[in-house]
């Protein structure tokens, strides 16, 4: 942590079936195993194996570890910040389920797994939804009685708030200014995809709602939907909650609207040669996130910065320029020449432009590292 430098990079996936697998990157070396583990212990004592692997040491003992930090989707209205793991903390994670059920179930096994893999060492819960708990009641709140916020705790959360909080903090390093004097609009747009409105350096407003399901449209989620929408299809196609929920989650979106698929590129490739379909979807999707961006100015009264980050925020000039297209009204001006960049920090917007626009790529990792190595200080 004293230069930031990454010493090891890897993912393990599909823990629990047969065909798992591990890659793992050590100085630029890239090196993959087919191998079954069973649950998050089993992978996790086989990647610690890999860290002291004689081939390709990435450190001497285990002992050099400090500390172990975690992503926890959903905080629920308990945790306003990262916290240091505790029975408690375990329990408040576990309340949260019901909020994330395919997440926060995962991030309890890995916590578990690390404390008896790793006894004596610090584990630290990074929330997604600490960053939002800086929104004002009157904004978080839906208005359907409030008995239902009292009694089940249903109101705005908001996610990608690991990278909405490391994405703000970056352009006030790039632009030389205190984020308290900054009104940032951050668009975190990839196979999930959110808004977040910035104000001196604090969450004021966010698209995603009780779940990542609201907001802007995205790759196979809905967004935002008039409610009856849901009801209407429930009753003509006979679906039940769960059934709606997959659909909601995994059949609309872009994959929806265009039949071909949740990923830009995709869709991109199919406008190219002029599918309708496609070509309605991804005018959509861009409408709707340039809507977006003006009602989180709304919600500053104003913006200085947009930013773009993400896998299209980084990537997807065309989707880029688009959305900005809907907000010249607003003084955005964008340089078509820069914009054809992708994967790097670069203003895009032209000299005179009244808001500037800058893509930022996001790094969650390190800003879980950043938050881990805070609390155990």
């Amino acid at each position: 942590m004293d230069n930031e430098s990454v010493m090891a990079k890897g993912y393990f996936e599909r823990i629990g079936h047969f065909d798992s697998f591990v890659t793992h990157k050590v100085n630029g070396e890239k090196y993959k195993y087919e191998v079954i583990a069973r649950d998050h212990g089993e992978a996790i004592n086989f990647v610690l194996k890999q860290f002291t692997d004689s081939k390709y040491p990435v450190i001497n003992n285990l002992d050099e570890i400090n500390a172990i930090g975690h992503r926890v989707v959903h905080g629920g209205e308990k945790f306003k910040q990262s916290t240091i793991v505790n029975e408690e903390v375990k329990k408040g994670i576990e309340d949260a389920i019901v909020f994330a059920p395919l997440h926060n179930p995962a991030h309890l096994q890995g916590i578990k797994a690390c404390e008896k893999l790793l006894p004596g060492k610090p584990n630290i819960a990074v929330f997604d939804t600490a960053f939002h708990q800086t929104i004002e009641k009157e904004r978080f709140l839906y208005p359907i009685p409030y008995e239902y916020y009292e009694k089940y705790g249903i109101r705005k959360y908001g996610f990608h708030g690991i990278s909405h909080k490391y994405v703000a903090q970056r352009i006030s390093e790039i632009l030389e200014e205190p984020i308290e004097n900054l009104k940032i609009i951050n668009c975190h747009i990839g196979q999930g995809a959110s808004l977040c409105a910035i104000q001196g350096g604090k969450s004021v407003d966010t698209t995603m709602g009780l779940t990542p399901l609201g907001g802007v449209a995205m790759g196979s989620r809905s967004g935002d939907l008039d409610p009856s929408v849901v009801t209407y299809l429930m009753e003509k196609e006979n679906m039940n909650t769960a059934q709606m929920d997959y659909l909601l989650n995994k059949k609309c979106g872009l994959i929806g609207l265009s039949g071909i698929s949740s990923d830009n590129r995709d869709i991109e490739r199919a406008v190219a040669k002029n599918d309708e379909r496609a070509t309605i979807a991804l005018k959509e999707y861009d409408y709707i996130i340039a809507q977006y961006i003006a009602k989180m100015a709304v919600a500053m009264n104003g913006v200085d910065v947009i930013t773009f980050t993400a896998g299209v925020g980084e990537k997807g000039p065309i989707s880029r320029a688009d959305i900005c297209r809907h907000l010249t009204f607003m003084g955005v001006a964008l340089d078509p020449v820069k914009n054809e960049t992708k994967n790097e920090e670069i203003e895009i917007s032209k000299e005179d432009s009244k808001v500037k626009v800058w893509v930022v790529p996001t790094n969650e990792e390190l800003m879980i590292a950043r938050e881990t190595l805070e609390l155990i200080k």
